[in-house]
């Protein structure tokens, strides 16, 4: 007779008895057919769980490439921002250059006579002979005002109203990071801050200077100049006479610079000297000028 169920036979170690246990055969197969069903169970969980962990890891190396992309596009972006800025000094130089070539062919006149030498004399002739009939005005005022010329020619203003950012000498440059030398001083200042003259004198230049970007210096005499860079307006022309405190333009960030601020010089013979000896004696800006270390 077939027998429709298994027999397990227990025996004890210790009373010596046995035990049978009649096991049918539908319950072993439910209890094999749970184990495949919880083996492919584990197994699918196991296969989640990696491709979880695979997405995990690919998401972590995009983001990885991501970051280096993005600091790459920063990279380009600024040195595209350095290039174009480059760029618009050249297109403002050859404009320069250009008006000035036009100017000058015009002035020479046609082909057949420009030998004969130019019909109106150069600009720095003109200069020159500008400076000097301003010298002449300037001897004949001085001995009649002695007192105020003599007063007024040495720098003895702040030329803005701000504070000071970076002080005179060796500093680490904002561009590069490199060591540099600072021939002047920076003075926070919003666009558009009126720049006044630090003291009387002529303006000898007045115009787009390269990395000063918008530059006025002023000659004071006896080898004297002052310098007002990075300018957002000028008001003021070569070869003319200013007084201390007088508007000459307004502070900018042209050229190389990183924010709205004044760089002012003061040059001795050709040779930055540094401008706290002057600002210092002055009554405006006398809490900044303590408060900077020099």
């Amino acid at each position: 007779m077939k027998q429709h169920y298994f027999i397990l036979v227990l025996a004890h170690s210790f009373h010596g008895r046995l035990r049978r246990l009649h096991i049918p055969h539908q319950a072993v197969y439910v209890v094999l057919a749970l184990a495949v069903l919880g083996a492919f169970s584990v197994l699918g969980m196991a296969s989640s769980y990696a491709r979880m962990a695979w997405k995990v890891a690919n998401y972590n190396s995009l983001q990885t490439q991501f970051d280096t992309l993005r600091g790459k596009y920063q990279q380009l972006q600024k040195s595209a921002d350095q290039t174009n800025e480059q760029l618009a000094t050249l297109q403002v130089f050859a404009s320069e250059v250009s008006l000035a070539y036009g100017v000058k062919r015009q002035l020479e006149g046609p082909p057949d006579i420009s030998g004969e030498g130019p019909l109106l004399p150069t600009f720095n002739e003109s200069i020159e002979q500008y400076n000097f009939l301003k010298s002449a005005t300037f001897s004949r005022t001085f001995h009649k005002y002695p007192k105020a010329w003599q007063a007024n020619v040495r720098p003895s203003l702040w030329p803005i109203h701000g504070r000071l950012l970076s002080s005179f000498g060796r500093r680490t440059d904002p561009f590069s990071g490199e060591g540099a030398f600072h021939a002047g001083v920076d003075i926070s200042a919003r666009t558009g801050t009126p720049v006044k003259a630090a003291a009387d004198g002529i303006v000898a230049h007045a115009d787009w200077s390269g990395a000063y970007g918008r530059l006025v210096v002023v000659d004071h005499g006896g080898g004297m100049h002052t310098y007002y860079a990075h300018l957002s307006r000028i008001d003021v022309i070569p070869g003319q006479e200013i007084r201390r405190n007088q508007l000459l333009g307004a502070s900018g960030a042209t050229g190389r610079a990183t924010s709205p601020h004044l760089h002012y010089e003061v040059r001795q013979n050709g040779t930055p000297i540094n401008p706290y000896v002057f600002l210092a004696r002055s009554s405006t800006g006398e809490t900044a000028a303590r408060d900077l270390p020099f």
